[in-house]
Order: structure tokens, then C-alpha cells, then sequence
């Protein structure tokens, strides 16, 4: 197929529609068949696997030193130096709004007394260790390591590993200067499927973490899905996607910039635009045919757009808000009128981005909401990452005596209805009876043979949620007075 405008008014052939839907569920058997592969050789063979695979895979010996596959600080701060004094400023007002952003997540402990006797509550607490996976390929992502590093720091994260591919990170020193930057200094120059199952089962080189975030391509994805279970994980995230709701107020010329930015991506990603108005369309489709061709990356674009682009004639808004509900995209840009209006209308999306100055790359890099966000259509039930995704919730339950006495025979009787015995026994032996028996003899007998039983002191969460040894270093104030220069400085790295 070829990118286009297709009319779905009237309830005209959706085909094209079909075949973008069903690149959720595409899958390679060779990427199916060579992950559990090379997942189990790293989970056995630990670092002779690491080091097989990346000669095999990276075409780099990684030689077989003290310090295994470890970026040393020294090469970390050498790569960093050559960073230049504007992009390193656009970095740093890229943290500073993506951490102000994010601790408004933060969650706290929290207790409440349903009744007397009872009280309950939430603890909320860091997870111990994530691991960071920052993808090479075709383009470095410096945004990738802000992006999953800053919540898991506002979360409170003890240890935050990142693993990366070493042609990566030697020829990126913007990606270096971000986790100088950040303080990440537990770095590890190992990457696809390799990666993942080294900070899932840990090696004699990378200790093993608690959960793996980040982007990657279908080796890391694949990876990712296999060692589900043995760590946690973000998401299974797919390629790029973007939708554009514009009408006769949108700039034709800016809505296909924007599919353009990323149709770039990869030859998987999806750039969609939808209107109800057929002079819109037109140009639309016409803006995106001139400027594809001034691309750097061109083909990458053209063949995105042939298999998963298009520009959809509705018949009105509400159709155009039922389509976008339907592909429940990553990205969803409303050029539009009253923008605010239509985003109450759409239900499922991974960011809204409303106006016509809102472009999509503005939260790529810096407006401060999260950017690793679902995608495959996934928007209808998931979320973006986010602080919540760092910390672990416990429920907390402290019942005193007569709490206990007063709900007792309910209790039991649940149990007993499950069939459950030694539940219901749980119940009978604390209240000194057998059989759901009159609750306030039980209570009576209780007191005389058990008096020198301690009452249970409600819970006290008083202390603070995270400790001194949780502290984040200070955020700089913001260097840059606009935000243009910023993200121009960053688009460079962010493809």
C-alpha cells in the first residue's frame, strides 16, 4: 500500500484501517525463536554468554578485565566533557521540568480507623532496584535515560542500573553527560536480548534488580515478555505511533512535520491524521509528499507511512474521536478549534497533546510529562510510566481485641462457606470457643483464660516515607529562558 488519503465516510472500506490495527499483532519467528535462546544461555552461563553475544551481536570484544562490562567513571566523564554548553543546558531544563512534573506523583503511607479497635492503612515504599535499558540501534536516546531515571529517583530508588549497547554509548556523549548528570553510575556496556536477562538473573558482572524499564527493539520487547515474573517490567513497548486530529484551523504544513517526526522513528512506526474536512485532508497529504523528501532519514519515513500511515476523512468529530478511540495511540495531537473540548471526548490515549503549538516532540523532551508511554493500542487499559511505577504498596491491618471479638463470627462463617477449616479454626482458637457460638460468651471466656495477652496497638505510620538515605540531589534552576533552543538541541538525539 502507499500513504494516502482514505475516505471512511459513508462506511466505505476500512482496509487500511484493518491492516494498521493488525500490526499489533505482528510477530517475527526469529525473534521468537532466538530470545528464550539467548535468555537461558545468560541465566546458565551468566557472563561467558554475555560475552559471546556481544562479539556475535555488537561485533565488539569486550575483553575480560576486572571490571567486566562496567563503564568505567573515568570513560563515563571523558565522553561527557565533550558535550557542548547548549545542549547540555537543554539536558538540564529537560530534568528539571520532567522532576517537577513528577513529584506531584509521589504516593505516601497513609492509615485510617474504620472503627474502634481497627485500624488500616497503605504502606508505600521504593522498589530496591530498576534497571534502565537505553536502546543503540538508530539513533541515542539521552531523553530515554531522563525519561526512566528522574521518577525512579523521585520514587526514592536506591540502586539505578543502566545497560546500553557499548557502539551506543561510545559514540554518544550526550548519553554519557545525562547519567554524569543524573549520578548513575552503575553502567554496564551490554545490550539487546542479553541485557535484559542479565538484570533479570544477574551475572557474576551485572547484579540483578528488581524491574527492567525502558524502550528497545523486538529482541529487548521479546526479552522483556520472557523474564516477566522473574522481575518486573514497564511495559512490552512497541514502535512510534501518532494521531493528529486537525480541522480547518490546523496548519497543513505543521500536522505533517509532525506524522514526518515520527514516521522517522522506524519502518514500524504508524502516522495517522484525521479530519472531517476534505479540503484538510488534501492538504494534508499533499504537505507530507513535499517535505518527506528533504528527510535525512527519507526512506525510513516513506516506508513507514506506506505500511502504517494515512490521512482519514470522517464524517464529522464524533466520528473522529470514536477512530481515535479505537487505535488507542500513543500520541494524540488535537489541532483543532477548541482543542480542550475534543480531549474530553477521547477516552483512550497515551498523551494528549492540545493546539496547534502542542507539537508531540515538545513531550518528547521537555514539557515534563513522562514519554515512555503505551503503544499497540495498549492506551485503552494502560498508563505512562510514572513514580507509582517505583514504589511497592503494602496493606497494613492491626485489629485489636475487641475488634477481633466483634467481627469473629463473620469471619468464621466465611471461612466455613469456602470450606475452608483451619481458617475458621484461625478464628475459634483466638476467641477460646469452638463453632460460631455466642460472641460475647466467647469474649467473657476469653478475658478470664487469656488476660495476660497483650492488646495490639493500632498501626503508627508516622515515620517519614523516605529516609536521608533516599535524599535526590537538588534540581538546578532552569539555565534556559525558552523553550525552542532546548528542544531543538535535543531532536537531535531523539529519532
Amino acid at each position: 500500500m502507499t500513504f494516502g488519503l482514505v475516505d471512511l465516510r459513508g462506511g466505505r472500506s476500512a482496509e487500511r484501517l484493518d491492516a494498521i490495527l493488525a500490526r499489533h499483532a505482528a510477530t517475527d519467528p526469529g525473534v521468537e525463536e532466538a530470545v528464550p535462546r539467548i535468555v537461558s544461555a545468560v541465566r546458565t552461563e551468566g557472563d561467558e554468554a554475555l560475552y559471546r553475544f556481544t562479539r556475535e551481536f555488537d561485533q565488539v570484544d569486550p575483553g575480560a578485565g576486572a571490571a567486566g562490562f562496567r563503564a568505567a567513571a573515568g570513560e563515563i566523564r571523558e565522553l561527557a566533557s565533550a558535550v557542548s554548553p547548549a545542549l547540555k543546558s537543554a539536558v538540564e531544563r529537560a530534568i528539571f521540568n520532567v522532576r517537577l512534573f513528577h513529584e506531584r506523583q509521589v504516593q505516601h503511607s497513609w492509615t485510617m480507623n474504620r472503627q474502634p479497635g481497627v485500624t488500616l492503612g497503605m504502606r508505600v515504599r521504593p522498589l530496591d532496584s530498576v534497571g534502565i535499558y537505553v536502546p543503540g540501534g538508530k539513533a541515542a536516546y539521552p531523553s530515554t535515560v531522563i525519561m526512566n531515571a528522574v521518577p525512579a529517583q523521585v520514587a526514592g530508588v536506591r540502586r539505578i542500573v543502566a545497560v546500553t549497547p557499548p557502539r551506543t554509548f561510545r559514540g554518544s556523549p550526550v548519553v554519557a553527560y545525562v547519567l554524569e548528570r543524573l549520578g548513575i553510575e552503575e553502567v554496564y556496556l551490554v545490550g539487546g536480548a542479553q541485557a535484559v536477562a542479565a538484570l533479570a538473573y544477574g551475572t557474576e558482572s551485572i547484579p540483578r534488580v528488581d524491574k527492567v524499564v525502558g524502550p528497545g527493539n523486538s529482541y529487548v520487547a521479546a526479552a522483556k515478555r520472557q523474564v516477566f515474573g522473574q522481575v518486573a517490567i514497564d511495559a512490552i513497548a512497541g514502535p512510534s505511533e501518532v494521531v493528529v486530529v486537525a480541522d480547518g484551523s490546523a496548519e497543513a504544513a505543521w500536522v505533517a512535520a509532525d506524522l514526518l517526526s515520527q514516521a522517522e522513528h522506524d519502518e514500524a512506526a504508524s502516522a495517522i491524521a484525521v479530519t472531517w474536512e476534505p479540503d484538510v485532508a488534501v492538504a494534508i497529504v499533499r504537505e507530507v509528499e513535499r517535505q518527506v523528501a528533504r528527510l535525512g532519514r527519507s526512506a525510513i519515513a516513506r516506508e513507514s507511512l506506506a505500511r502504517y500511515g494515512a490521512v482519514f476523512l470522517v464524517e464529522d468529530e464524533a466520528a473522529a474521536c470514536e477512530l481515535v478511540d479505537r487505535l488507542a495511540p500513543e500520541h494524540v495531537e488535537l489541532q483543532v478549534r477548541e482543542p480542550a473540548r475534543l480531549a474530553d471526548r477521547i477516552r483512550f490515549a497515551g498523551a494528549l497533546f492540545l493546539g496547534n503549538y502542542t507539537a508531540e516532540v515538545v513531550g518528547d523532551y521537555l514539557a515534563g510529562p513522562n514519554h515512555v508511554l503505551p503503544t499497540h493500542g495498549t492506551a485503552r487499559f494502560a498508563s505512562p510510566l510514572g513514580v507509582y511505577d517505583f514504589q511497592v504498596r503494602t496493606s497494613m491491618i492491626a485489629y485489636d481485641r475487641g475488634a477481633f471479638l466483634r467481627d469473629a463470627a463473620a469471619i468464621e462463617a466465611l471461612a466455613e462457606a469456602e470450606g475452608l477449616g483451619a481458617h475458621a479454626e484461625a478464628v475459634r482458637i483466638r476467641a477460646g470457643r469452638v463453632g460460631v457460638a455466642d460472641a460475647d460468651a466467647g469474649a467473657a471466656a476469653d478475658a478470664e483464660s487469656r488476660g495476660a495477652v497483650p492488646a495490639v496497638d493500632p498501626l503508627r505510620l508516622s515515620r517519614p516515607l523516605l529516609g536521608p538515605e533516599h535524599s535526590l540531589p537538588a534540581a538546578r534552576p532552569e539555565p534556559v529562558a525558552f523553550v525552542k533552543p532546548s528542544v531543538r538541541a535535543l531532536a537531535a538525539y531523539h529519532l
